[in-house]
Order: structure tokens, then sequence, then C-alpha cells
């Protein structure tokens, strides 16, 4: 199948998948404190949710680099995620949630990584082309997420996990019409993963992935909440959520022509600078709406720029039978274990000590992101 051919099939799940995504995360954290939840645990459960990733995307990849049945394994995960999210109808207790979150995103967190396998495998030689695909996961996330804003100026917050499950059961649907991608093959000279982890540019490259991703944990859980208490309204908060995105489609539109002219590990730097910038300005300047509109548009970079600069490199770090334990690496350090560690500290201190140092805080550790990627830079250098 040529790479047209597969090209709406790819690019519908990831509409779905982020449009899920663009219902859940902006929103969730209204919801619960529709449901009197406090802001510690808002954060902790929000935690949960990221956590996960450290363990199943890993858990998923071994299986499907495996069995060579990627296809099945995302099928069964976006169905298990489906029906565990549908718990949330039931109880909306804290520990009742706290149960339904972790099974729910312990099967939505395995499917993404290994989608990302079939995707480049199906792109064969054309992997640059990937933020093409990956672009309409970001046009989803904008058309849930400005939707969804408008509405509930109207709704009551607690239609939101109805809205969910319905975005869910779409994306089940899209992964029926995908097939398997043809696999790399392995050769003898393919590293072990055991050897690729001792790789110093690897451990530079995944150490930058989780301080960054650290630093937008304060953004994904508390971000509406933040604005809210400033004054802005629901509708313009979808708005900015979904300028941010428009952003980061920005650049997925021009990342094959970056990644082609610059090194990735470079733009991935600058994407980093660029993320301790934004996260400054949010702490010190949220009420002033044009440095606001700032902030939303270096999504472009925060997100956008980093991603498609990640992806690059995780693929060629990771070749082989590696590439879905390397991509599953990728999102269970950075997204699960950077994103929790963000979020669970985001809520203790916007306890302790406000609002405000949560986005410093989110600003200190992008900063920390670019001396690993200066790490990086220097240990690539000396290989051959």
């Amino acid at each position: 199948m040529t790479v047209t051919q597969f090209y709406w099939k790819l690019s519908s799940f990831y509409f779905f998948y982020f449009a899920s995504i663009g219902a859940f995360i902006p929103f969730w954290g209204l919801y619960l404190q529709g449901q009197g939840l406090t802001p510690a645990q808002i954060g902790e459960l929000m935690a949960i949710v990221l956590a996960t990733k450290i363990i199943a995307p890993n858990i998923w990849g071994w299986i499907a680099d495996h069995t060579g049945q990627r296809m099945r394994v995302i099928r069964i995960a976006a169905l298990l995620a489906l029906l565990c999210f549908s718990g949330v109808l039931l109880n909306s207790g804290y520990w009742w949630l706290a149960v339904v979150m972790a099974l729910f995103s312990f099967f939505w967190n395995a499917a993404l990584p290994q989608f990302e396998v079939t995707t480049l495998n199906s792109l064969g030689q054309h992997t640059h082309r990937y933020a093409h695909i990956r672009l309409w996961g970001s046009v989803g996330f904008v058309v849930a997420v400005m939707a969804l804003g408008a509405a509930l100026e109207y709704l009551d917050i607690a239609r939101l996990p109805w809205l969910v499950v319905l975005l869910l059961g779409a994306l089940w649907l899209t992964t029926l019409s995908v097939r398997e991608a043809p696999a790399v093959a392995p050769t003898s000279t393919a590293p072990s993963l055991r050897a690729t982890l001792r790789d110093p540019r690897v451990l530079s490259l995944l150490s930058a992935c989780f301080l960054i991703q650290a630093s937008h944990g304060p953004y994904y859980a508390f971000f509406t909440l933040y604005l809210e208490q400033h004054g802005y309204a629901r509708s313009l908060i979808g708005q900015l959520w979904g300028l941010a995105v428009l952003a980061e489609v920005a650049v997925f539109l021009v990342a094959h022509r970056l990644l082609v002219r610059f090194s990735a590990g470079r733009l991935l730097a600058l994407a980093l600078i660029l993320t301790s910038l934004r996260w400054g300005l949010l702490a010190l300047w949220p009420d002033i709406f044009p440095v606001l509109l700032f902030v939303q548009v270096l999504h472009a970079a925060s997100y956008g720029l980093f991603h498609a600069a990640a992806i690059s490199l995780i693929h060629a770090l990771f070749p082989g039978r590696l590439q879905g334990r390397g991509q599953a690496l990728y999102t269970s350090l950075g997204f699960g274990l950077g994103g929790a560690t963000g979020s669970l500290l985001a809520g203790y201190l916007w306890e302790a000590h406000g609002a405000q140092s949560v986005y410093f805080m989110a600003a200190g550790l992008a900063a920390a992101g670019v001396l690993m990627m200066g790490l990086y830079q220097r240990r690539a250098q000396r290989v051959p």
C-alpha cells in the first residue's frame, strides 16, 4: 500500500486520539473541581493518568515487538480504554475515580506509542513526512477543545464524561480500518536494548524528554483553572488551548523541511529554550492578554518542534526490533514519569505557595532540559 493510501486511515486515528485528549485534559480539572475535589487531589488524579505511561507503553511495546501483531495490540488497547473510562459514569468519588483513571489510562496510554511505530513503518523511507500525518491529531485537539470551550458556557460540566466516551468509541472504530504495516526486519548487527540504553546520547535525550514533559505537568493539569482564577471565560480559555495547537500544526507542516536542514538535536535544544521562556512569561504576566497569546503560540516549540525532533531521534537511536520499545520508553519516561512528576508537584505547590509558583517551577525544569541537550550535542559529536 502506498503512502497516499495509508494517509487518511493513519490520520483518522490521530484525529480522534487527540480529540479525546482535547476533550479530557483541558477540562478534566474543571470536572473534578465540580465534584468537590481539592487542587492536591486533582493533581494526584492527573498524575495517575500520566504515571501509567511509565509502565503501560513498555509492557505493550514488548508484546507488540515480540508478537509482530502491533495493530491487534492497538485495537485491544483502544477498546479496553473505552470500556474502562465508562466507569466514570457510575460514580464520582475520589477513590473510585483513582481506580478508573488507572485502568483507563493503562490501556489508553498503550495505543499511541505503538501507532507511532505503525506510522513510521508505513512511511518506509519517507519518515520525514510523519509530521504531515501527525498534524491531524492537532486538528482533532483544536476541534474538540474549541467546541467544548464554547459549549461549556451553557452545558453542565457533568456532561463531559459522556463526550469523552463518544470520542473514545470513534477512536476504536478507526483502528479497525488500519492494516498491519510491514515490519522492519531485524539484523544481526542491531544492538540490544541494554546496549542502546548505555549509549550516552540516549541517556541525555531521555533525560531532556523527562524534563520538558515535567515542565508541562502544570499546564495540562492546571492551565484552565489558572486562567479562570485570573478572570478568563471558559469559551476564551478553550480558544487559547486551540490557538496553542494551531501553532503546533504550523510547525508540523514545515517540520520535514526543518529536519532535513537542521539537526534534530539542535531543534530539540531550541524547543527547550523557548519552553522555559513560555512558562516564565505565564508565571509573570498572565493578565496581559498579548503576552498570553504569545505564550500559547510558543506551544509550537514546546510541543510541536520538540515532538517532531524527538520522534526522529528516537527512531534513529532505537533501530529494527527495538522501535516499539524505543517509542514506549520515550512515552513512559517523558509523558509518563515526567508528566506525572510535574502534575503532582504542581498540585502540592499550588496549595502551599500559590498558582504562580507552579509555572516558575516549570520554567526551571525546561531550563534543566537545555543542559541535557547540551550534553547530547557533545556526545553526538564524538560518535563516528
